[in-house]
């Protein structure tokens, strides 16, 4: 009865309606990686798009990636909603939707890009630095007391551990594991032969050949072909504020907490950015 009567609005409707939820910046819990996409910071903007009752829902996408658990439900967010409401979500990767950003792309129903577009990087990984050769060289004495075998697991400030790193690939093999199931899940029978789960990345133009997009299209020209040319678009997230938009976001999360924090933030963010030459 409920969904006869938002079919109902639908039709009675002058205008159809796609709602736009833009993701964009790199994706950890929030606080993290200046104005980082979370699914705390995301779920209002997500939820109030389904609640407009629109004919589509579409997430233009722009992340180079983060956190995996993040991003992990973000896309069940939408999917749960999309189901819900039995709306058809429609993804649009720009710059990039590599890594965590793909992961919500699959989210959709179905996923366009640009013939430039960087998607794919199906893959885990972890980076840190080995710091105890220069400690030493300096006469600096690193003291860490903790309870628990491996509560200082892969201490940049201690020689690498190979038990350490074995555990560590445990848990990437666990969450890549995860994620490719989350793709086939999504993608199905689309994905073909050359779709790759190493990390591999690809151009749009690219992508089409393996499965892992549906096409080559931009966000108001394929809305536009799929809706008619009278429908209405409108954008559903939180604008960022202006020293955020002058500044960079961890700049300007810098401004109204710790300075230090949000520098490592920002630098953070942008080493996100940097690895796909953005």
């Amino acid at each position: 009865m409920k969904q006869a009567l938002t079919d109902l609005r639908r039709k009675l409707r002058r205008r159809p309606l796609a709602a736009v939820v833009r993701l964009s910046g790199p994706i950890g819990p929030s606080g993290r990686l200046g104005r980082a996409l979370s699914d705390q910071s995301v779920a209002p903007a997500i939820e109030a798009a389904f609640a407009a009752r629109p004919d589509a829902v579409a997430l233009a996408i722009n992340s180079p990636g983060g956190a995996a658990a993040q991003s992990a439900m973000i896309a069940a967010r939408i999917r749960r909603l999309a189901d819900r409401h039995e709306v058809p979500v429609l993804a649009f990767c720009e710059d990039v939707a590599a890594s965590g950003g793909y992961w919500i792309a699959c989210a959709a129903d179905e996923i366009y890009a640009d013939a430039a577009s960087i998607v794919g990087s199906i893959g885990v990984i972890w980076a840190g630095f080995g710091l105890h050769e220069l400690i030493a060289r300096h006469g600096v004495e690193r003291r860490v007391h903790a309870a628990g075998e491996r509560k200082a697991m892969l201490d940049m400030f201690r020689p690498e551990d190979p038990e350490d790193v074995a555990r560590l690939r445990r848990m990437q093999d666990a969450i890549h594991a995860a994620f490719i199931e989350h793709v086939r899940a999504r993608r199905g029978a689309r994905l073909t032969e050359r779709a790759r789960f190493d990390g591999s990345v690809w151009v749009g133009a690219e992508a089409i050949g393996t499965g892992l997009i549906d096409g080559l299209g931009h966000l108001e020209p394929v809305l536009r072909a799929r809706l008619g040319d009278s429908v209405r678009f409108v954008e559903f997230g939180a604008r960022k504020g202006l020293a955020a938009r002058l500044m960079g976001a961890g700049a300007g999360a810098a401004l109204g907490s710790d300075l230090a924090q949000g520098v490592a933030e920002g630098a953070e963010a942008r080493a996100l950015w940097a690895q796909w030459g953005i």
